[in-house]
């Protein structure tokens, strides 16, 4: 006979020290901006409390702050039929979701609740939304590279396995499309999707046209749509980061994806100007910029596993500089700009790479690939510089001998750069047409070099015979 394993007793101490002996209650004393001022009880911040409604019904609201003493709600479901002395109890000081490796191929909501029509599997458990980031010193080094499937990552912005990249654009630039790719095309484990503030039909479009029903099987995916209150769309990033931390420490490697994270900081300076915190920059309070390095730090390696993350931004007016872009830039370990210029000429995926940066690339390919990227980047460097003149025929072949190779490279390059969503290459084929695309450059640049120096040697010659005639003439 088999005896049921028991949790340790650590555990169980823990559980019991999160339990509320006593039941806490309040009243609601006042509805202000879609939050609800509470009076008669308190709580710490952060804590889920229950509002019981005259109907029968309740809504369940998380505390953000105080307004003097009275603790302020942020309702997690809109409060319609709240009234003032409606009964408020304490349900838990913390927020917490039901997580395990038994959540692949689920669709659920902020709360962890499924919306796919299957009830939650069994073995789950409990874990807190906003958990402590690892420590620096818990975090092994970065320096294997991630195979995406998308060419333009793996050749010039290589991204390693547990680094963070965010994905800045515009709207209409195709975020979107390239994370599809991610999903279709990363070798990952398991993959969490949080889909914050995204448009309501976007859902199940994901799921059966960028998915499918294998894709599925490895993908948990956690939603909250634009029409859904601030303090879900804030809470469905949470929820998706505390499912891949629960993969993590499974020993599984996760690749997470936060579309997008600019929602998430709409949706907290939402809920903090309507709890009274003094507009900054852009309007954005000081609690959005406080939680954007909690929730991107809490990706990452540790001894278990390894949580590979990208972001989405969505950046007002095509500013990469607005206030969210900036610091989510200087948060993560590289980022990749998607250009409105390149997504009009149908270039997609429409990622500007001079534009764009990998922190860790020099660390985790090949020598010989990172020098072949740098050669290629100086040649759409180079381009770019005369495009106009280019353009206009202005430029006159031979002028710039480095110029003269970018044009000449620049054909080949862009048929690397542009790939089909369906289209898979593998790391290592992406590699090698990178080596030889650079080496059909240096060729061709040590053959004119040749060709130069054979030139001006046959001048420098020419020129000499005629001095020596001269001087003979002068002579006889």
């Amino acid at each position: 006979m088999i005896l049921p394993t028991l949790p340790e007793s650590a555990t169980l101490l823990a559980a019991l020290g999160d339990g509320l002996p006593l039941r806490v209650r309040g009243r609601v004393s006042a509805v202000s901006g879609g939050n609800i001022e509470i009076e008669g009880m308190t709580a710490p911040v952060g804590a889920v409390c229950r509002i019981h409604l005259a109907d029968g019904s309740h809504c369940d609201a998380r505390l953000i702050g105080f307004q003097g003493v009275r603790p302020i709600l942020a309702p997690l479901a809109f409060p319609e039929g709240v009234a003032a002395g409606d009964e408020v109890e304490l349900v838990a000081n913390k927020a917490c979701v039901a997580v395990g490796p038994e959540l692949r191929g689920r669709v659920i909501n902020a709360l962890g609740e499924p919306i796919d029509g299957q009830p939650l599997p069994a073995g789950l458990l409990p874990a807190e939304l906003e958990r402590p980031c690892p420590e620096s010193l818990q975090r092994p080094s970065i320096n294997e590279p991630l195979e995406t499937g998308v060419r333009a990552i793996d050749a010039f912005l290589s991204c390693g396995r547990g680094q963070r990249l965010g994905i800045f654009a515009g709207s209409g630039v195709g975020k979107s499309t390239l994370l599809s790719m991610l999903v279709q095309g990363t070798a990952a484990d398991t993959i969490v999707v949080g889909m914050v503030g995204e448009r309501g039909r976007e859902v199940r479009e994901f799921i059966e046209h960028t998915l499918g029903e294998a894709g599925l099987e490895r993908t948990v995916i956690v939603t909250a749509t634009s029409d859904q209150p601030a303090a879900l769309r804030v809470q469905a990033a949470w929820t998706a980061t505390a499912v891949a931390e629960s993969l993590r420490d499974a020993g599984q490697n996760v690749l997470l994806l936060i579309d997008s994270v600019t929602r998430f900081a709409l949706a907290q300076r939402e809920i903090g100007l309507a709890a009274g915190e003094p507009p900054t920059t852009r309007g954005y309070p000081p609690s959005v910029f406080a939680m954007l390095p909690r929730l991107v730090e809490r990706a990452g390696n540790t001894e278990q596993g390894s949580i590979t993350a990208f972001y989405s931004v969505l950046v007002e007016g095509d500013d990469t500089n607005e206030p969210v872009a900036d610091t989510l830039r200087g948060l993560l370990d590289g980022h990749i700009v998607l250009s409105r210029q390149l997504a009009s000429e149908s270039h997609w995926p429409a990622i500007d790479i001079l534009s764009s940066l990998s922190r860790l690339q020099s660390r985790i390919v090949d020598p010989a690939v990172q020098q072949a990227a740098e050669i290629l980047r100086q040649c759409m460097a180079e381009y770019r510089r005369n495009a106009d003149l280019i353009a206009i025929g202005a430029y006159k072949a031979g002028t710039n001998p480095q110029l003269d190779r970018a044009i000449a490279i620049r054909g080949p390059l862009q048929e690397l750069l542009c790939q089909r969503t369906d289209d898979r290459w593998s790391i290592e084929q992406t590699h090698q047409e990178l080596l030889r695309l650079a080496t059909a450059l240096t060729t061709a640049a040590q053959q004119a070099g040749a060709q130069q120096a054979g030139a001006q040697q046959a001048g420098a010659q020419q020129q000499a015979g005629a001095q020596q005639a001269a001087a003979q003439q002068q002579a006889g």
